[in-house]
């Protein structure tokens, strides 16, 4: 079963993830500042995520390797300065 896991110490609390994530899985907790998993079964395992998340916060475990990850490429040439 797909794991995804966000570092809570790691955070930054950006919402880079939840910008680019396609399916929605993520949630930003407005007391912590930070983001966090909500929906798993969302995910479709294209790692975008963790691609933009700046500080490697996003880790997926045991999850379906593809060669051909979504790529939202206006939002990541938007972020780009940051990568």
């Amino acid at each position: 079963m797909l794991e995804m896991i966000i570092n809570d110490k790691a955070c930054r609390g950006c919402k880079l993830c939840l910008d680019v994530c396609p399916t929605d899985c993520f949630v930003y907790n407005e007391e912590t500042n930070k983001a966090i998993v909500d929906k798993v079964e969302n995910c479709i395992g294209c790692l975008s995520c963790a691609y933009i998340c700046p500080s490697g916060a996003i880790v997926h475990k045991n999850h379906h390797v593809v060669g051909n990850f979504y790529r939202n490429i206006y939002f990541s040439k938007r972020m780009e300065k940051f990568l």
